[in-house]
């Protein structure tokens, strides 16, 4: 399987991370190419959405380095990590919409924030953003009048709405329906390449990501256990790589948590083998 594009925006090299005693990931390294959308796949509590954070500069690495744009995020001081923020786009999982704000004052909230633009551009930038996500006519509603699909579309308008260099996205098909999960996957796509940004996706959804990312990380226990493009992940005899892509029950992921034997645990006699008539014990 061949390695990333060399050419990168975001470079995480050899990285470690623990949660206190646990130990999250281990000797991570990868890297996104500017202007490409990148996937990081794996099961449930493997490291993903910890990485993210170790980008944003909300944690720190024990080991190794995260770079955003050729600076070392760990070393940036207070200044410097407010700056870099600033050319980033964060769509939280399950959208994090503010919900006693309508979806305009929702998207302008980053704006007002963060810059001196007079109230007439901002809604006119609101209401561009809007328009890129199909929803211009939901700006006076709040986010408890739309439905699942809409209410992420709207949190993708807002992480957009400083137009970032990098946009990271936390699960951004969890709860979906099958056309509001392909909406929100082409409007990922499409945004990219509009804004010439970089993306990283977090997510569990296989079959959308290989019709929009050009290119594909896989997590298992806080390692990098295979990568390639959509069609040598499509192709990959890698066993985790087949049991994730094709939900196979059985492989290098087991069904069942380690345990002492069962029988044992029930209190139960052991279940000796059944001797065929006829043949000797």
């Amino acid at each position: 399987m061949s390695s990333s594009p060399s050419q990168s925006f975001v470079e995480i090299d050899n990285v470690d991370f623990s949660y206190g005693k646990r130990a999250i990931l281990k000797g991570i390294s990868l890297n996104v190419p500017k202007g490409k959308v990148v996937a990081i796949m794996g099961g449930s509590g493997c490291g993903k959405t910890t990485l993210l954070r170790l980008i944003g500069g909300q944690l720190v690495p024990s080991k190794g380095m995260v770079r955003v744009d050729g600076q070392d995020i760990a070393a940036l001081d207070r200044d410097g990590m407010y700056a870099m923020r600033r050319k980033m786009g964060m769509l939280f999982q399950f959208g994090a919409l503010f919900t006693d704000m309508s979806v305009f004052d929702n998207i302008a909230f980053q704006l007002r924030e963060h810059t001196t633009l007079p109230e007439d551009m901002i809604r006119d930038l609101v209401l561009m953003k809007l328009d890129a996500v199909g929803l211009r006519g939901t700006a006076k509603l709040f986010p408890a009048e739309l439905s699942g699909g809409m209410a992420r579309r709207v949190a993708l308008a807002r992480a957009v709405a400083l137009d970032p260099m990098l946009i990271m996205y936390d699960e951004p098909f969890a709860g979906l329906d099958p056309i509001s999960l392909s909406v929100v996957g082409q409007t990922i796509r499409k945004l990219n390449n509009a804004l010439g940004a970089t993306s990283i996706v977090v997510t569990h959804d296989i079959v959308e990501s290989l019709q929009i990312v050009d290119y594909l990380y896989f997590v298992s226990e806080g390692r990098i256990v295979g990568h390639g493009s959509p069609d040598e992940i499509r192709n990959s005899d890698e066993p985790f790589i087949r049991q994730f892509v094709h939900a196979e029950l059985d492989g290098p992921v087991p069904f069942h948590y380690p345990a002492g034997n069962y029988h044992e645990q029930l209190g139960l006699a052991p279940v000796r083998p059944v001797t065929p008539k006829g043949s000797r014990p």
